[in-house]
């Protein structure tokens, strides 16, 4: 059915996203993380480009899933055996029509290209929605920091950024840390920046307090993800109180959902690893929080362990081979997957339906497959998607940027608070886009439409780069 809107000799929008996908998936093959975020953020622009026919004239879409530049490189090493390391390392400059590019640094065995320009095109629509001047990029390495010493990620972070620090810069591009990039890897790579070009900069967030850090920085995709899930509950009169919560994963972003999920009284029972799950009927209290989050800073250490400590929880080993996780199958009213992407299967998110969940706030990039969401959004489960729900941490960054630019510091309560209110804006932004384009109460729309035409806009007053 064309639209009236449709000039003469124009596609259909349908017909025109079919054709876009058709040539990403030629174009870049094997990428399937990539073709899924392109997927679902198209399957919600059919709405918008009725409306914006100048968007299918000016070739967006086509724009807008090509990255402004990709950086691949070596990176050799030394171990502590002095034998020679390679790795491979990434920067995906996505897109800068609203600012410098900005986006974490991912160290894991399973980084690869394809997963790396999903999750730049991902962060191009979650800064955007920040209300922050921030465009898109991503990077990483598939070097493993897990067994290894001090100064081996040493070594491995000074050859990284040896390459690096000629793409990046504070008005150019911002790395900040990512899955396996933390406290320790961000002061080692700042170190050789700045002995490399000779200037302190704000050339990565997420620095140590004591040299340009921010506070509350650590713990902001934890607690924005759980404040946005409290607004969500707030638009159906409910409220966080009492509700048993699943929270995925034991990193820094599962570790402050938990705390925050605390703070409004509510009883977090689960946690994870790539080795299986904690179930702690009784609820994870500050003080096994404490806990955990000395196993895995401070010991680096696997879940198992609470098992052991805590007589009363269940250690519930993963089984990659089958298609779900038992931690999924756990009764309870919200879901917060904080762990990686797709961790929600098909199968995951029929146990949740099952089970009666009313919320679901992805902490992590992209943890449901486009199934799984689909399947909560026919449920009319309160589904807050991963570039709105998640975006506090890389809000947080911002702020920590304006705090370098200024060369301030903010208190605890000054950050906190941007950042609530931050988390209440892109609320807002999701549900009223989402109605505004016809589809009530569906956040995916709303996060997608809104995230997108700030940046279309850009793109068109910008014109042809």
């Amino acid at each position: 059915m064309t639209s009236v809107m449709t000039p003469p000799g124009t596609k259909a929008p349908e017909t025109y996203i079919e054709q876009v996908m058709i040539s990403v998936k030629a174009k870049n093959p094997a990428e399937p993380e990539f073709h899924q975020a392109v997927a679902e953020v198209f399957d919600s622009l059919k709405l918008v480009l009725a409306k914006h026919p100048e968007y299918q004239s000016a070739r967006l879409l086509e724009r807008i899933v090509e990255p402004e530049r990709v950086v691949m490189f070596r990176v050799p090493w030394f171990d502590d055996q002095g034998g020679i390391q390679v790795n491979r390392g990434f920067r995906i400059e996505m897109n800068s029509g609203i600012g410098p590019y900005k986006g974490g640094l991912r160290f894991h065995p399973s980084v690869n290209l394809g997963i790396l320009k999903f999750l730049a095109f991902e962060q191009v629509f979650k800064n955007s929605l920040t209300t922050l001047p921030m465009g898109g990029g991503k990077g990483g390495s598939d070097f493993d920091p897990k067994g290894k010493s001090d100064n081996e990620v040493m070594r491995f972070c000074q050859s990284f950024m040896t390459e690096l620090q000629r793409h990046i810069g504070p008005d150019t591009d911002v790395p900040a840390g990512d899955i396996g990039v933390g406290g320790r890897e961000i002061g080692f790579l700042f170190g050789q920046y700045k002995r490399l070009r000779n200037e302190f900069t704000g050339v990565l967030t997420g620095k140590g307090l004591n040299w340009g850090g921010s506070l509350i920085r650590p713990e902001a995709t934890g607690y924005g993800c759980v404040y946005f899930a409290n607004e969500m509950l707030k638009s159906r009169k409910d409220t966080l109180q009492g509700k048993v919560c699943l929270v995925s994963g034991s990193g820094n972003v599962s570790q402050y959902t938990i705390e925050k999920l605390l703070d409004f009284g509510a009883k977090p029972v689960t946690v994870s690893d790539s080795n299986g799950v904690i179930y702690d009927p009784d609820g994870i209290d500050r003080e096994k929080l404490a806990w955990v989050m000395e196993l895995k800073n401070v010991k680096r250490g696997r879940v198992r362990d609470y098992a052991d400590k805590f007589k009363k929880a269940i250690f519930m080993p993963t089984d990659i081979k089958l298609e779900h996780n038992p931690l999924w199958n756990v009764k309870a009213d919200c879901a917060f997957p904080s762990a990686t992407q797709n961790e929600i299967s098909a199968k995951d998110a029929t146990n949740l339906i099952k089970n009666g969940i009313k919320l679901v706030a992805e902490g992590a990039n992209m943890p449901s497959t486009l199934e799984a969401t689909k399947m909560f959004l026919e449920a009319k489960v309160l589904y807050g998607p991963a570039k709105a729900a998640n975006a506090g941490g890389v809000a947080t960054s911002g702020l920590e940027m304006a705090q370098n630019s200024a060369r301030l510091t903010w208190t605890r309560e000054e950050v906190d608070d941007r950042l609530h209110k931050i988390m209440i804006a892109i609320h807002q932004t999701c549900y009223e886009t989402a109605e505004k384009y016809g589809t009530p109460g569906n956040l995916v729309n709303g996060a997608n439409i809104g995230g997108f035409l700030k940046v279309a806009n850009a793109m068109l007053d910008q014109g042809l780069v």
